[in-house]
């Protein structure tokens, strides 16, 4: 880490700048080699369940394919320059337990390869001391999805304890139903209100699309398993069945909206309406190349005809929204809050990013 440039400081002016900062304190930095470095260690959660600085932890930006990475890893770079970065590890699971062993501090940030982070985050400090039976949870921010609109936890910041990754077994090494296609099902995975994130998921058809179809598959799952799906509105969790058709329907006011529609229905429909292996949402590769087998055509004309086996098979509201249509209910809906499981974040009163 910068500390010069995190704390705006110049070498010459150290011994007369009062620069404490939440837990930040000056004699914990020394000059070593020209340079601010600090001398004591990093503090640990486990032994200070207080306020822990968001900027005392490790962030670790993790990317596998994205088109934008190497855009949004510069942006991360600008407002957070210690941050690290995991690239190119197939699986959910391994990429997450090499940026747990990437990480110098017991919990640390990670930060989804399509994402742009509000440089606020990097502001707030955690009252631990105020819930400690959550110092040792997995927490969530929201994050704002750019093509629909939705916010909640999909594409959202993560902080996580080193321990919890490394013994942790998710996705492609899962040993239990629930945890073969998401993080979000386990106990110990807990939601925060704020909002510091945008998911920039439409840099290209194959993202978009990609982003929908595992959103189209996931929403209808129950606790990460897949049900007989037989009436949606009452079997599925409310705010899922809403993300479901915000997802299937809106978005063509958007640069690749279409193809993000398109792979919600799609995984939707594979989901529910075939004998397709659900599991396989998780692996990046195998949805790459269900791209080019499926998305040979115009995205509108498999849009209509998803939308009617959809409707007839699974009696889901599927409507085409032009691009004003999308526009318009994006300026009226109201994205339902979180209440559960919060850590007090001791500023709390941003509004929801307007990027």
């Amino acid at each position: 880490m910068n500390y010069q440039e995190h704390f705006k400081i110049k070498l010459s002016d150290i011994e007369i700048e009062n620069f404490n900062s939440g837990v930040w304190k000056t004699e914990d930095f020394a000059v070593v080699d020209n340079e601010l470095s600090r001398v004591t260690e990093l503090i640990k959660i486990q032994e200070s369940p207080k306020n822990v600085v968001i900027a005392e932890l490790d962030c670790i930006f993790i990317s596998y394919d994205e088109p934008n990475a190497e855009r949004n890893w510069a942006d991360l770079l600008s407002k957070a320059p210690w941050a690290k970065r995991v690239h190119g590890v197939k699986g959910s699971d391994a990429a997450h337990k090499a940026a747990a062993e990437l990480s110098n501090t017991e919990r640390f940030i990670s930060v989804d390869g399509d994402n742009i982070v509000d440089p606020k985050f990097f502001d707030i400090a955690l009252d631990f001391e105020g819930t400690p039976a959550l110092i040792d949870k997995q927490l969530s921010w929201c994050g704002k999805n750019i093509i629909n609109g939705l916010v909640y936890g999909n594409g959202g910041l993560k902080s996580w304890t080193r321990e919890f990754v490394r013994n942790m077994k998710t996705h492609e090494f899962a040993d239990n139903d629930k945890s073969q296609v998401d993080f979000c099902w386990s106990e110990d995975y807990k939601q925060m209100a704020n909002l510091y994130s945008v998911s920039y998921n439409n840099a290209s058809p194959l993202q978009a699309w990609r982003a929908g179809f595992r959103e189209g598959v996931k929403m209808t799952l129950n606790n990460g398993v897949k049900q007989k799906l037989i009436n949606p509105r009452h079997q599925l969790v409310r705010r899922n069945y809403q993300r479901l058709l915000i997802w299937s329907n809106i978005g063509a006011d958007v640069s690749q909206g279409l193809w993000a529609m398109y792979g919600a229905r799609l995984g939707c429909y594979m989901t529910n309406c075939t004998d397709w292996d659900y599991v396989q949402v998780r692996d990046f590769d195998y949805l790459n190349a269900l791209f080019e087998e499926k998305c040979y055509n115009d995205p509108l004309d498999q849009i209509v005809i998803l939308g009617e086996k959809l409707k007839h098979e699974l009696d889901l509201p599927m409507h085409f929204f032009s691009p004003e249509q999308s526009r318009f209910f994006k300026d009226v809906w109201v994205n339902p809050p979180r209440y559960d499981h919060m850590v007090k974040e001791l500023d709390t009163n941003w509004d929801l990013l307007d990027l």
